[in-house]
């Protein structure tokens, strides 16, 4: 049986990205909610589909590594409604990707072979992924220049990056999000992919498909198909957003958005069903190039009201598309014309499961104020002995003179 790749086990088969983790960290850029198809599968190992491919990624201090799967069992089929229950239902990752890193490596005629080419289109392809070509430390120290709380939030949370996700998936995806959180859209974007997209290749019992196409999205079965898989009344969202794109623009339309200004896109995105403000801006900001969108939720406004005392909305209980704006002119006011990829940094220092984080860090804080307290006390009573040890022998210096004094004055 295949098992996910691990670097530790043997690097003949993976290729090499000179990257920092200042630049890139994998466990925060894929695991903050902007993307739902990468799961860690053994240590430091995240294993999931973009651009068609199966990849598994890991890094070190200075250095991002790819291995990406053959033998795929994909023929370049279409998946449909038709294909419900061929094979095992996705295997959970809590449940299946815990033991990875005591297992047994797959043989190494088995990694992928590369060519040079194949090399510098499979490279290409990250780059572009992750932007690479944006020098996020350089952000960093901007954002950290006009912005004190940013400047104390990034010495903790490093290497956040914005990815350059395929409009499709980030569109239907983030139409999953609509009242849900980042562990439960994750369990229904692998459900849709699993019943309407190719299978792509099966790692360890784990069946990994390509995201659907929209016109696998728009036939008429999926919104009652989607509805028996818990998707509620998203199912009748994804089917009618695709089939509107399909029927009033062309298949290509959400990527003719890229070269449309911001405002222009996001009014767009919000003609489709189930697309308010909040979905548009993510899909602007992490598939169409729109570095300045500013995606707000209930989550964002408290950090805006807690972090920054911004009063957009005070009182209100429903965060409305004028709060949303103002808040995120707010921000593009303060962090300029990257402010999205700003915002990201700090929602994901305020997600929950990255909180430990923070706590190491006090930890660490807490050692060392204890151990300078220790170091001043310890000097304290240095000093203290040192002052007493010379008191004494400045008293040993002058009891004798004080006596031969005494002496001379009775002899006079």
């Amino acid at each position: 049986m295949r098992q996910h790749a691990l670097l530790s086990v043997s690097s003949k088969a993976w290729r090499a990205l000179s990257c920092p983790k200042s630049e890139l960290r994998l466990d925060l850029t894929l695991g903050c909610g902007q993307t739902f198809r990468w799961r860690e599968t053994g240590d430091g190992h995240w294993t999931g589909v973009m651009g068609g491919r199966v990849w598994t990624l890991t890094q070190t201090d200075d250095t991002l590594w790819y291995y990406l799967y053959t033998n795929q069992d994909n023929h370049g089929s279409t998946g449909s409604v038709c294909n419900m229950g061929l094979g095992p239902e996705p295997v959970e990752p809590d449940k299946s990707l815990k033991v990875v890193g005591h297992v047994k490596q797959e043989p190494e005629e088995e990694g992928l072979k590369l060519t040079s080419v194949h090399n510098s289109v499979e490279e290409e392809l990250l780059r572009d992924y992750f932007q690479l070509n944006v020098q996020l430390g350089n952000l960093y120290k901007d954002w950290g220049h006009r912005d004190d709380h940013f400047r104390k939030i990034a010495s903790i949370f490093t290497g956040v990056r914005m990815l350059k996700q395929d409009p499709v998936e980030c569109l239907f995806s983030f139409i999953c999000s609509s009242n849900n959180h980042i562990s439960r859209i994750q369990g229904m974007v692998e459900r849709l992919c699993f019943t309407l997209g190719p299978r792509l290749v099966t790692i360890q019992d784990t069946h990994y498909h390509d995201f659907p196409t929209l016109q696998a999205l728009a036939e008429s079965g999926v919104e009652a198909c989607l509805r028996e898989l818990s998707f509620g009344y998203r199912a009748r969202f994804l089917q009618q957003s695709a089939q509107l794109i399909l029927d009033t623009h062309s298949p290509d339309w959400l990527q003719q958005l890229r070269s449309a200004p911001y405002e222009e896109a996001q009014d767009a995105l919000r003609t489709l069903p189930g697309v308010g403000r909040k979905v548009a801006d993510c899909v602007c900001l992490m598939s169409l190039d729109k570095l300045g969108a500013v995606p707000v939720d209930t989550h964002v406004w408290q950090i805006a009201k807690r972090d920054y005392g911004c009063s957009s909305g005070n009182g209100q209980k429903t965060l409305t598309d004028k709060v949303h704006r103002e808040i995120g002119d707010f921000f593009r006011q303060l962090w300029g014309p990257y402010a999205g990829w700003a915002h990201s940094v700090l929602f994901c220092a305020d997600l929950k499961k990255f909180q430990s984080l923070k706590e190491q860090v006090d930890v660490k804080k807490e050692w060392i104020k204890s151990e300078g307290d220790q170091e001043g006390k310890s000097s304290s009573k240095k000093k203290k002995n040192i002052t007493k040890v010379e008191s004494a022998k400045k008293m040993k210096l002058e009891k004798p003179r004080s006596r031969n004094r005494t002496v001379k004055e009775e002899g006079e």
